[in-house]
């Protein structure tokens, strides 16, 4: 499968493809919106109105009607994606006369990457939207908050630009290793095949061991902005009650964000490899 036809394939599918994209983008500023309206909504109960809790209502409904429709269209859109992308791929494969634990193996690959445009694309798209549209909510409430928010995400960026590369290499490493699995099993030697699952787990050991350290640094810095968030809001004032817990919210929001991040830039480097390897 050449470099050619997944540029096709992405060209063939590229309105359906913005749709769900677009739709992602909603569903994702919807659910943004969610902490600032419940807050508007205390603020309004302590005045006597109900106008906070009928647009709350109105929100609702309207993320779970885009929603519903945004993983009606994905579930057909993939399905159609792979089923066509994974035949192209197969009869390349036997026109070359690769071996079948190959195609095996690149079927796998395959089944990974559309996986990742299903699920893990509105995941990443989603984590955008949410990084940038939080950023701008808690500026507007508290612009210290939003300084040290700020500091974590350049953190997280700092982490994965460092490893970024060796990150790319294991996965590389793993993905090689992977593809013998059909050929180590056909031998049905068992020495051949303790070799090939221990040097598999070996490379998933070293890919684990980078996610554990990127971990502790980046849980540092979440635990560096939940000592200063609370300290930064008594600091300032009184605020109104809905005011608080809307930023409170968002403040961990963010965090689940920001923490997810290198899961999120990890399914994007194993992507880039699996395109590379199917290209080839």
């Amino acid at each position: 499968m050449t470099e050619t036809v997944l540029r096709e394939q992405a060209l063939r599918y590229k309105g359906r493809i913005l749709v769900t994209v677009g739709l992602v983008m909603l569903e994702s500023a919807l659910e943004l919106l969610y902490p600032l309206v419940i807050g508007l909504a205390f603020n309004d109960l302590v005045e006597g109105s109900f106008g906070g809790i009928l647009r709350l209502a109105g929100l609702g409904l309207l993320s779970v009607a885009v929603g519903t429709g945004r993983r009606f269209y994905d579930a057909r859109t993939y399905s159609g994606i792979y089923s066509r992308i994974a035949s192209e791929m197969a009869e390349s494969e036997l026109a070359k006369q690769s071996s079948v634990s190959k195609i095996t193996a690149r079927s796998s690959l395959l089944n990974e990457f559309t996986e990742f445009l299903e699920w893990s694309i509105p995941q990443v798209i989603g984590a955008g939207v949410s990084l940038v549209g939080i950023l701008i909510i808690v500026a507007g409430l508290d612009i210290r908050v939003f300084f040290g928010c700020l500091s974590l995400l350049v953190l997280v960026l700092a982490v994965y630009a460092a490893t970024g590369r060796l990150n790319l290499r294991l996965n590389a490493s793993f993905n090689d290793q992977f593809e013998k699995q059909v050929e180590a099993l056909e031998s049905r030697d068992r020495g051949i095949i303790r070799n090939y699952f221990s040097t598999l787990m070996r490379w998933q050991i070293r890919l684990s061991d980078l996610d554990t350290a990127t971990f502790a640094i980046v849980w540092s810095g979440v635990i560096a902005l939940l000592l200063f968030t609370p300290i930064s809001i008594v600091e300032r004032g009184t605020l109104l009650y809905g005011s608080v817990f809307a930023l409170g919210v968002y403040v961990f929001n963010y965090i689940d964000v920001v923490v997810e991040l290198p899961d999120q830039i990890q399914q994007v480097i194993r992507l880039n490899e699996i395109s590379r390897r199917l290209s080839e």
